[in-house]
């Protein structure tokens, strides 16, 4: 009896250490929204450093992808003189990954693949949370202001002048992922309107804002809503014709594309890839060519915790959870 007891006692005290152990060891790992194979430490909301060397990632070649926003080919061009200046400023040869959906991205980054990239405003805390994306700076017009609004436009012509009139229609958002182009406008529909998406009006997806411009201007959708960051730089090039479309709503400013690196780059290549676009010359580049048009002219640096908060209300209101499967 003395024996069990004796055993028993040296059981419960192996238990404790094992208990403690782990609590400790979820005490110096806090995640958060982040997915188990991270750790947020400092609390910024994003993944820190790996603390062992030898999980850090100092690739041969740098890997960068921009939002699949619109079309790739358009931007691969867009950003050949930035991708030169990295691959200057990076001692590294850059390779532009063009990207067709927000999945294709989110796990390209998640398994490894990308190094550096632009995750549109939706994407953003799911590239985080699932992905180790550690966005630190965003587009911005010359005086440092930056942001866009979500519009909701139908064909000029259309019968349906407010969103009121979307109930019984046929909603065509862009991808799940996207915050002007399916999450905000679900929250504010339902907020402002009470409207709520596959119960007062249908939905379907065009799988990128310029899909939805030019599915909107030729009639083939009865009502969308889009990114007018998008919508503009498309006008400006002469892709759509804006008399052909109205805007019958228009939210709030939001951040606009974050861009970032892996969390397991190497610490000072991480620097290096910072420093490429903080020192980027705009003036008479390709990149302020196309971007002007929708008044960015450069970067500023951006705190994710703090610059994402309205985007992650949003995500609340929508019962979003950041699940990384």
């Amino acid at each position: 009896m003395t024996k069990f007891i004796a055993n028993s006692a040296k059981l419960f005290v192996l238990l404790f250490i094992f208990t403690l152990g782990n609590t400790a060891f979820a005490a110096e790992c806090p995640r958060g929204t982040l997915d188990k194979q991270f750790c947020d430490r400092d609390g910024n909301l994003t993944a820190d450093l790996p603390t062992d060397p030898s999980e850090w990632v100092d690739p041969d070649a740098l890997i960068f992808a921009y939002t699949p926003v619109e079309d790739p080919a358009v931007y691969k061009s867009v950003w050949a003189g930035f991708i030169d200046h990295m691959s200057a400023v990076t001692g590294k040869k850059v390779v532009f990954f063009s990207v067709q959906s927000n999945a294709a991205q989110l796990e390209a980054m998640r398994s490894g693949r990308l190094h550096v990239a632009g995750f549109n405003t939706g994407s953003n805390p799911i590239a985080v949370s699932c992905a180790g994306f550690v966005p630190f700076a965003m587009m911005a017009s010359p005086d440092g202001s930056y942001g866009y609004e979500m519009e909701i436009i139908v064909p000029d012509d259309s019968d349906i002048m407010s969103p009121a009139d979307i109930k019984g229609r046929t909603l065509t958002f862009t991808s799940p992922t996207s915050n002007s182009g399916n999450k905000a406008p679900s929250a504010l529909l339902k907020s402002e309107f009470g409207l709520v998406k596959d119960v007062d009006f249908e939905t379907n997806f065009s799988g990128k804002h310029d899909n939805s411009v030019l599915g909107i201007a030729n009639k083939d959708y009865e009502v969308a809503p889009v990114a007018n960051s998008v919508m503009g730089r498309m006008i400006k090039r002469e892709a759509v014709d804006p008399s052909k479309i109205r805007s019958i709503y228009k939210s709030q400013t939001f951040p606009t594309t974050g861009f970032g690196h892996a969390h397991n780059l190497d610490p000072t290549l991480a620097a290096k890839v910072r420093q490429a676009f903080f020192t980027f010359e705009w003036e008479g580049s390709a990149l302020k060519a196309e971007f002007e048009k929708s008044g960015e002219g450069k970067f500023v640096s951006i705190a994710h915790k703090y610059d994402w908060d309205v985007i992650r209300k949003i995500d609340t209101a929508n019962g979003v959870e950041y699940s990384c499967k």
